[in-house]
């Protein structure tokens, strides 16, 4: 009975398609089921089948979740922390990563000086000697020399620990066939078992999300927070040509899965889909 219904967890609910759309054909069995003397122990038998799936699904994900997370914590706040501070403090080393990092502190500071003398002009500050003034810049300047080294180190550190939790990631998918398996029949079970106006509202969310008009402004904002959190620096060409390229390359994806399985699974989703998005 095990083996039976591991075999059964593991088929993907798009891996065979046919002239006849899907939903006719489970129609269609299920009425031959329902009049099958052996059906009430098939049911049950489904079900056990379907318990142990989605319990043995969310365990292995809540595992693919839980274990990068805790490997990237601890290995930069205890092995990556003290090694990354101590080197860059002994060593004396410069304040920026990179360029993106000098212009928004250099354009910060003038920010700085030119709302000092703005506020002194309509009265919010009293009148100050350059002295003064040069004073107020220079604690802004190690204030700001600071925080931007703290930014570097955290960038280093962002950039090791996120590549340890990664390969901790790629070794429990490697590791995890038959988990794969019963994840992904899961999942699969989970997407084609919603209602047709269910499917169609989640399509067009993630396609309005991801490959929207508007969707150009959240992909920049991502990038830059993206390149910032490994301290790489943030290339405007390289951020324009990744928005004007893979939002494509995603909406493409998206069309050709309707077509290929969407439509073959499930073709009243399709014309649910096609009419609210009209």
């Amino acid at each position: 009975m095990k083996n039976w219904g591991v075999k059964n967890v593991t088929q993907s609910a798009f891996e065979k398609t046919g002239p006849i759309p899907r939903s006719i054909t489970k129609t269609f069995e299920k009425f031959k089921k329902e009049l099958d003397p052996n059906s009430e122990s098939e049911i049950i038998e489904e079900f056990r089948v379907s318990r142990y799936q989605t319990a043995a699904s969310i365990k292995y994900l809540l595992l693919l979740i839980v274990v990068p997370v805790i490997v990237n914590q601890i290995s930069k706040g205890v092995i990556f922390s003290p090694f990354i501070d101590y080197f860059w403090n002994e060593k004396r080393l410069d304040v920026f990563l990179n360029a993106s990092q000098e212009e928004r502190a250099f354009s910060e500071l003038q920010r700085f000086e030119e709302k000092i003398h703005f506020e002194i002009l309509i009265g919010q500050l009293p009148p100050l000697s350059q002295e003064s003034i040069d004073r107020e810049i220079k604690n802004k300047a190690v204030e700001l020399a600071q925080y931007y080294s703290q930014e570097s180190i955290n960038a280093i550190k962002n950039l090791l620990s996120d590549l340890l939790g990664f390969i901790s990631f790629s070794y429990l998918v490697l590791k995890g066939g038959r988990q794969v398996s019963v994840l992904k029949s899961f999942l699969n079970e989970l997407v084609y078992g919603l209602s047709d106006t269910a499917k169609a509202f989640l399509i067009i969310l993630f396609t309005d999300i991801f490959v929207g008009f508007h969707s150009t402004h959240g992909w920049e904002v991502l990038l830059e927070n993206g390149l910032r959190h490994f301290g790489l620096p943030e290339n405007r060409d390289f951020i324009f040509l990744f928005i004007a390229s893979f939002p494509v390359i995603l909406d493409t994806v998206f069309k050709y899965w309707i077509f290929r399985y969407l439509n073959q699974v499930s073709p009243s989703a399709v014309a649910t889909y096609r009419n609210m998005n009209e």
